[in-house]
């Protein structure tokens, strides 16, 4: 791939792309659903019918206009495009141009990603690299440790993280927001990587370590089942119990794996860890058990042995141990103080939510040790934004999620909340039948009309929160709102809360159809954010390369593009 396709300037003109589109579409995606009725939301942005807009929506597959259509417009060009918009209204006129325009300014209508095996032959085939061991291609269903949609992200991660980690010549890897510990596991287990697994949460960081105990030992009881029916590429190091001697301990295994092992299932992600993996352990004795001394010895061992390979040689087959740890981490936070055998290393991020992607890009930057990243983000409705009119959301005095680069700061780009919450939707699911759960948006915009219409404080500083999936009917709905707003309920009736309901009901369509609008604008915010996140890593000297990424089918993970940059020195790959 040409280096100039994604270059700094390439990568700016498409950020200028998206930002004209979104200058004229982004007050849909910022229109709140709760003021749908009570601001007449529909006929302030659409001059067409509501089934117009659910036509032709479903015909999107016909709407992929080429992107230069709309990247060269500009002088010498007879018409002005409003990507469907009339220019005096600012009222919506044409559902198909404006359908055609989104998938245009999405990130696969700019055609600035990757594929994830386009990634991974780069990363192999340059001269430093080293013989990566595969990881079998077969995605894991839904078993003890993980489901159907965890499992396919970590497979697919973890092979990009450990390639990474040979491109650049180190065995750690720092996971940032590492939440349950699924890819650190997989990370330490399959490729033998020390993982430094950092979240926030002391409740994930104690889950995380117990799950990561009972996946060595079903791991355990899933090699004994099948190691009668392969030789074993990994020997135990000198001194080393039997594995088949180890009997699995696992109280929260089937009953049929605890009384025969053999009988654990065929499984593709276990079959995947390599039988040196597995770290042996002495019976277990219930901590009720154990004196008072004994609990703490035992506890300063386990301390000890977070940065501590169970062996002493190198490679794949290492068995390096996954560290759980808490703390909370910024760009500003010092590695060290929290690992104390801190090397060269990659730093990942599995979904991490809202300021803490853009702070794991800041941090790699910052960090001479982090000679590599790969960054997925998520919940982008929780990122702070820097140029936010009210100051809610970033205080002065704080560092801000949006926007990363210099490119956007200086033009002070704004999105506003309802925006990055639309930025969450998952078209593909949507397009596959997977839709909106449009009764609850409807009730609780016709709630907000019976608020307007009988009770003065109807703007209240309480949350109605998650009454809908309590309430039996739209009446019962009302009155649970009701009793959660801590308002007088004397002034409703049964028959007059139902009266607000059927003469909404008829527009229910309309709400139904701006919320598929909504839908079909995320991808676009999305790209503005990913594309913001990749400017920044252009913009530093030391980055010698970086890219956008399609890491996972975003039919099972929609936040599925990842940000991946490597700095070692003379890193050199055509981008």
């Amino acid at each position: 791939m040409a280096s100039s396709i994604n270059s700094l300037e390439a990568i700016q003109k498409k950020i200028d792309a998206v930002k004209l589109f979104l200058s004229v579409s982004l007050s849909i995606a910022n229109a709140h659903t709760v003021d749908f009725y009570t601001c007449d939301v529909w006929d302030q942005f659409m001059a067409v019918p509501p089934v117009e807009v659910l036509t032709e929506i479903t015909l999107n597959g016909d709407h992929k206009r080429a992107p230069e259509h709309y990247l060269n417009h500009g002088s010498g060009t007879t018409k002005k495009i409003t990507f469907g918009f009339c220019d005096d209204s600012k009222r919506l006129v044409d559902v198909a141009e404006l359908l055609e325009a989104a998938y245009a300014h999405s990130l696969p209508g700019l055609g600035v990603c990757v594929g994830r095996t386009e990634l991974l032959q780069s990363l192999r085939h340059t001269d430093n690299a080293q013989p990566l061991e595969e990881v079998p291609a077969a995605v894991v269903e839904s078993d003890e440790f993980m489901n159907s949609k965890k499992s396919h992200e970590v497979q697919a991660m973890s092979e990009v993280v450990a390639s990474l980690a040979q491109r650049c010549r180190v065995k750690q890897v720092i996971d940032v927001g590492s939440g349950k510990g699924y890819l650190c596991s997989f990370l330490s287990l399959q490729y033998g990587l020390q993982v430094y697994g950092i979240d926030s949460s002391s409740v994930n960081t104690h889950g995380a370590q117990e799950r990561n105990r009972k996946l060595k030992k079903y791991s355990r009881a899933y090699q004994r089942h099948s190691k009668a029916n392969r030789t074993p590429t990994v020997m135990p190091p000198s001194g080393q119990e039997d594995l088949e001697d180890i009997a699995p301990e696992d109280n929260s295994l089937p009953e049929s794996d605890q009384s025969d092992p053999a009988s654990a299932p065929e499984d593709p992600f276990l079959s995947a860890l390599c039988v040196g993996m597995v770290e042996p352990t002495s019976p277990r004795v219930p901590p009720s058990e154990l004196s008072l001394e004994e609990r703490e010895r035992r506890k300063r061992e386990n301390l000890e042995r977070k940065a501590m390979s169970w062996v002493n040689s190198g490679g794949m087959g290492s068995g390096m141990l996954y560290s759980p740890l808490t703390s909370y981490v910024t760009a500003e936070t010092e590695l060290k103080e929290i690992i104390g055998e801190l090397e060269d290393a990659v730093m990942v991020g599995l979904h991490t939510c809202g300021d803490l992607a853009p702070s794991t890009l800041r941090m790699f930057v910052a960090k001479r040790e982090l000679l590599s990243v790969c960054s997925v983000g998520c919940c982008y409705h929780l990122l702070s934004e820097e140029f936010d009119p009210t100051r809610q959301e970033c205080p002065s005095s704080s560092v801000c999620g949006f926007p990363l680069s210099g490119y956007l700061r200086e033009q002070s780009w704004f999105c506003g909340r309802n925006a990055r919450m639309s930025a969450c939707l998952a078209l593909e699911r949507v397009a596959k039948g997977q839709g909106i759960q449009m009764e609850s948006l409807f009730y609780r915009a016709v709630l907000h009309v019976i608020l307007r219409d009988h009770y003065s404080s109807f703007k209240s500083e309480k949350r109605v929160g998650n009454v809908y999936s309590k309430a039996t009917s739209f009446v019962d709905y009302v009155w649970r709102a009701l009793r959660r707003l801590e308002l007088d309920e004397s002034k409703l009736s049964d028959s007059v809360i139902q009266g607000y309901h059927d003469t909404y009901r008829p527009r229910m369509v309309e709400m139904e159809a701006f919320n598929m609008l909504k839908v079909t604008l995320a991808p676009c915010i999305e790209g503005l954010i990913l594309l913001d996140r990749l400017c920044y890593l252009k913009e530093q000297e030391d980055v010698a390369f970086s890219t956008l990424v399609q890491l996972f089918d975003p039919l099972l993970s929609p936040r599925c593009y990842g940000v991946v940059a490597v700095k070692a020195p003379g890193m050199e790959l055509s981008e």
